[in-house]
């Protein structure tokens, strides 16, 4: 069984639970904290508001049975989403989305090796 991390994500009060290969973690965070950086100097009407990387963990026991985990797959494919229905072909956007898919496509290849998908 490969070993996972777990990225907790925030916006206002509500909180995400994302599942990454414990080695692609670290990037996902990274990546999340770049991209609420560089979100302010997107100029189009559409620009997403992202919630913040708030803490990583290699266990997470949810006790509430409303919160769910969210595979980090899923995730990187939302968000990959969001960002190529923003309307600006310039800088930040064309570079943030490149970082977005370079992990898109790193995860796709970890779950296609270890059988996952």
């Amino acid at each position: 069984m490969p070993s996972m991390r777990y990225v907790i994500l925030q916006q206002n009060t509500d909180l995400r639970f994302v599942e990454m290969p414990e080695e692609y973690a670290y990037q996902l965070s990274a990546l999340n904290l770049r991209l609420n950086k560089e979100i302010a100097k997107l100029t189009a009407a559409n620009v997403p508001s992202l919630p913040l990387a708030i803490a990583e963990c290699d266990r997470l026991d949810l006790l509430q049975p409303s919160l769910q985990i969210t595979s980090g797959m899923d995730y990187i494919n939302e968000l990959e989403a969001v960002f190529a229905a923003i309307r600006e072909e310039n800088y930040p956007l064309v570079s943030l989305l490149t970082e977005i898919r370079a992990l898109q496509a790193q995860l796709e290849q970890w779950y296609e090796e270890e059988g996952v998908i």
